[in-house]
């Protein structure tokens, strides 16, 4: 498992996960952080496995004068038992972490092809559209019923113009 592990950890190509699931928000930060502790750790075994890991304690003897705290370091090094950690819940966490980010990318990715629908639908709309030149006002008015009950308003009202008109399109009047 390990051999193959590291082989493996070591070809991810980070960027193209992030940018082929489309990973955005709280997932593409979650994922940036567990990059860096990867990378962080593996930087740290690196470096340790680049440290001697025999000491000479002849040499020791041999130049110091208090022989005795070189025999008590080098018992208790023969007596050193290194610590043992139970990584399962770190696996566990691994794996729950990843199975969030599965999720929030499917989610992303749902939430993606609805908008990616609707804008297709209002760009066949656009592309399919008659030019406003050709529109004859029954068009407009099933367009957008809204327009018949403003006008009916307006007039009921006897208001001939429109609020905001004139100073927009300035005065059309022949007078």
């Amino acid at each position: 498992m390990a051999a193959s592990t590291r082989s493996a950890a070591l070809k991810v190509d980070w960027a193209q996960v992030t940018t082929s699931l489309g990973l955005r928000g709280q997932t593409a930060a979650a994922l940036q952080a567990f990059k860096q502790r990867n990378e962080t750790a593996r930087r740290r075994l690196a470096a340790l496995q680049e440290q001697p890991t025999t000491v000479d304690f002849a040499r020791y003897k041999a130049t110091l004068k208090n022989r005795a705290i070189v025999d008590e370091v080098e018992r208790r090094l023969r007596e050193f038992k290194p610590a043992t950690y139970d990584v399962q819940r770190q696996l566990k966490a691994i794996d729950a972490f990843e199975t969030e980010a599965l999720r929030n990318a499917e989610e992303a990715k749902q939430k993606v092809d609805l908008e990616i629908k609707d804008l297709q639908a209002t760009l066949t709309n656009i592309i399919e559209a008659r030019p406003f030149e050709d529109c004859t006002v029954d068009d407009i008015r099933a367009a957008e019923p809204s327009i018949d009950e403003k006008t009916e308003l307006f007039l009921s009202k006897g208001r001939w113009d429109v609020p905001g008109y004139k100073e927009k399109f300035g005065d059309l009047s022949l007078l």
